[in-house]
């Protein structure tokens, strides 16, 4: 069994510097709610009077896309068999 996470992981401390204090991912939590963020800000550009149809199809459907992309990312992570 292994004594620490270095050699569980097998990751050369000369090459990625993080391995050492352990850190060695990514942010959970935080690109789904930036994503969110990011989209209520897309939506919020919005408001007043819009000129055109292109400032809703510029503004909403980045907004959209990235909301089913968060959807989606939450779903595959919830029934994701390697958590």
């Amino acid at each position: 069994m292994a004594s620490s996470s270095r050699e569980l992981a097998k990751v050369d401390p000369a090459d990625e510097p993080s391995a050492e204090w352990g850190w060695h991912g990514t942010f959970p939590k935080a690109i789904p709610a930036a994503g969110v963020v990011t989209a209520v800000l897309l939506c919020l550009i919005l408001i007043g009077h819009p000129a055109s149809w292109t400032e809703i199809l510029f503004a909403v459907v980045p907004a959209v896309a990235i909301l089913l992309a968060v959807i989606v990312g939450t779903v595959r992570k919830r029934n994701d068999w390697r958590r």
